[in-house]
């Protein structure tokens, strides 16, 4: 009984959580003003939202002609593993409706559950729209949520630094 409260809660404060990035996404991209913290943040709330996309990939590439492409990476690609936590949290509760809703969700769990980290190292690493269902299939399936973390937060900083990188040269050219 006390596992389920806690999983409501959990999927409770993670709906709310994207409710609010959602209402207030053009505020969220006038961070970039604040150089890499802002990129931190943009990356967090960019990854906080489960299913809704949002700039944040396009806008850390743009800040990538101001900033160390590398440094920047690093950073916005830790945002955006700590952002998928929300992900991860409500998939206490959702697990089973993802799998009756979502066709490839059940693929998701197949990789998650035969590769454990890996698995999410990878698919937080390739851009995959579908991977907010790997995290509530991570939390679902009540992977720690340290190891989670760690494996996300390594595979979006080693994306975030490529994306970063290409945009430098990417900017670097047309200049």
């Amino acid at each position: 009984m006390q596992k389920k409260l806690i999983g409501e809660i959990e999927l409770a404060i993670a709906i709310a959580i994207v409710v609010v990035i959602f209402f207030f996404s053009d505020q969220i991209a006038e961070l970039r003003a604040y150089g890499l913290g802002g990129a931190f943040l943009i990356a967090l709330f960019g990854s906080a939202t489960i299913i809704f996309p949002t700039p944040a990939a396009a806008i850390i590439v743009g800040m990538s002609g101001s900033f160390d492409p590398l440094l920047l990476g690093f950073v916005a690609g830790v945002g955006s593993g700590i952002g998928e936590l929300t992900g991860y949290f409500a998939g206490n509760g959702t697990r089973k409706i993802l799998n009756d809703r979502i066709k490839e969700s059940k693929d998701i769990e197949k990789t998650v559950k035969k590769y454990g980290t890996l698995g999410i190292f990878v698919l937080s690493f390739i851009p995959n729209p579908l991977f907010d269902a790997a995290g509530l299939v991570a939390g679902g399936l009540k992977i720690r949520w340290y190891n989670f973390l760690v494996a996300c937060i390594s595979g979006r900083v080693l994306r975030h630094v490529i994306l970063a990188e290409l945009g430098f040269f990417a900017i670097n050219l047309i200049n």
